[in-house]
């Protein structure tokens, strides 16, 4: 046994490689996890009503740029591709039709107030409620292009497997923001109290930081020199339209998923308060271990995409089932605390409540804990669905990944919606749909991966991937192939 794990630790895309590629990403989406958990505990106890008023603004903004972001966060697969086909001369222009896509991105900016005024007041909320809404989507619309810019930076250095930068950029951009919502919020050290609006400015300062950081450090001359940047700089629209052509059914679950999962919460708080409450502090309390795992799928798409532009598909089928071992560990020690010590998790989050809530949150405790057993049983899936979305991500198999989204959302409410009217199903009933809806997500994924198709899929142009392949078959060096019918769980046959 010793024996084994040291193979599966050492060996190419074995443990090792893995981690070290995930790590720096675990922590970074987990530093954003710190950070939204800090910034509900300063609108709480500024009022509780910003906290509540936050969150439409935060999923309208979503709904506005996951599309474009998608797509420039997309490059991250190209620049992969390129890296490990041995062309890095395009890295460079890939990353600025990545940067054209984040520009578009700025007429946001000058929409956000009618725009954001005329939707809330669509809500049916107060003119107080409507107002605090508005003021916290305008704050938040001035970084709205840098989420999308700084999606187009990072690909340049994840699609090489440079973590560590985007690493940096991204716990900066964290600080920055920690920093700014207690000092614009609450009006310290010399600042205007700003309350909601200010949390929402802090936000895009704190995105335009990371962009700073990345920029500053893609600009060195070693790293422009190496990817060609500058020479990359013009509009190229072939590459651009490829980008598109895969980066569109990359962006467009996102907005299906965002969209299903906020209409799954608008049918479980038809109940009442309490469901409403228990579902997203159940939500809420998972993010802690769903986020990170996001870091993961980066490094699995990364790992992918390199390996199969260098022709070695059995390698980038090994980083896959490592990067699902590791994920599948993380969210088994995640499930166990959620069984054994959900307490923990719930004294951190019920200092969210108001005072008049306090009072009633022993109910949502009680309901808390028991969705967290639903939690519990479906995270591991939620893994699954993670990490082999990024492998067919990493391949460029997103229409199926875009399809599949579509097909198994729609259903899932379908299937809630008719079970709550001719069944009489309540929240319970909607959360076991949520669990199978899953399920289905991750072991749909897994068919498609094992089925194989993946291997052969690439996104960069054909004349690229001939020339490789050429050099390839002419080159002195190459690193061994693993027999196809290998276990990806041994060590590769030299």
């Amino acid at each position: 046994m010793p024996g084994f794990l040291s193979q599966w630790w050492s060996r190419p895309c074995g443990g090792r490689e893995v981690l070290a590629l995930a790590l720096p990403m675990i922590i970074s989406y987990g530093m954003w996890s710190v950070m939204h958990l800090i910034y509900r505990l300063y609108l709480v106890a500024y009022s509780p009503e910003s906290l509540a008023a936050a969150l439409a603004p935060g999923m309208m903004q979503w709904a506005l740029i996951c599309l474009p972001l998608g797509i420039a966060g997309y490059a991250n697969t190209f620049v992969a591709q390129y890296y490990g086909a041995g062309h890095r001369e395009r890295i460079g222009r890939i990353t600025w039709q990545a940067i054209w896509i984040s520009l578009a991105t700025l007429p946001v900016v000058l929409v956000a107030k009618p725009a954001g005024h005329a939707i809330f007041s669509l809500s049916g909320h107060t003119m107080h409620n409507i107002a605090l809404e508005t003021d916290y989507f305008v704050g938040l619309s001035y970084g709205a292009p840098g989420i999308v810019l700084n999606a187009a930076l990072a690909a340049f250095f994840t699609g090489r497997g440079k973590m560590k930068l985007v690493m940096a950029a991204n716990v900066f951009s964290s600080l920055v923001n920690i920093l700014l919502d207690y000092v614009l919020i609450f009006g310290k050290w010399g600042a205007p109290e700003m309350g909601i609006y200010g949390a929402g400015l802090a936000t895009s300062v704190a995105n335009w930081s990371s962009c700073l950081v990345l920029a500053a450090a893609m600009l060195q001359p070693a790293e422009a020199r190496l990817t060609h940047f500058w020479q990359g700089m013009r509009f190229d629209g072939p590459l651009l339209l490829r980008l598109v052509r895969y980066g569109g059914p990359s962006g467009l679950p996102m907005l299906v998923e965002a969209m299903a999962f906020t209409t799954f919460v608008l049918f479980v708080s038809r109940f009442d308060n309490t469901a409403a409450a228990a579902t997203n502090l159940a939500f809420n309390i998972n993010a802690v271990a769903f986020v990170p795992m996001i870091g993961i799928g980066v490094a699995v798409t990364t790992l992918v995409g390199q390996n199969l532009a260098a022709g070695r598909p059995q390698l980038a089928q090994r980083a896959t089932w490592t990067a699902l071992t590791l994920g599948l560990i993380y969210q088994l020690l995640f499930a166990a605390l959620y069984l054994s010590v959900p307490e923990v998790f719930l004294a951190i989050h019920s200092r969210l409540a108001s005072p008049d809530e306090a009072v009633q949150f022993e109910e949502v405790r009680l309901l808390t804990l028991f969705l967290l057993r639903f939690v519990a049983a479906y995270c591991l899936f939620d893994a699954m669905q993670i990490i082999f979305i990024g492998a067919l991500k990493g391949a460029g198999d997103t229409v199926f990944i875009m399809l599949t989204a579509i097909v198994v959302s729609a259903t899932s409410l379908t299937v809630g919606y008719l079970g709550e009217r001719y069944l009489g199903w309540e929240v319970i009933g909607w959360w076991c749909v949520l669990t199978a809806w899953i399920f289905a997500l991750g072991i749909t994924f897994l068919l498609r991966f094992i089925q194989g198709r993946w291997k052969t899929m690439r996104v960069i142009e054909p004349e690229v991937i001939l020339e490789t392949e050429l050099e390839n078959e002419s080159g002195p060096e190459r690193l061994p192939e693993i027999q196809p019918s290998e276990n990806p769980y041994e060590a590769p046959t030299r």
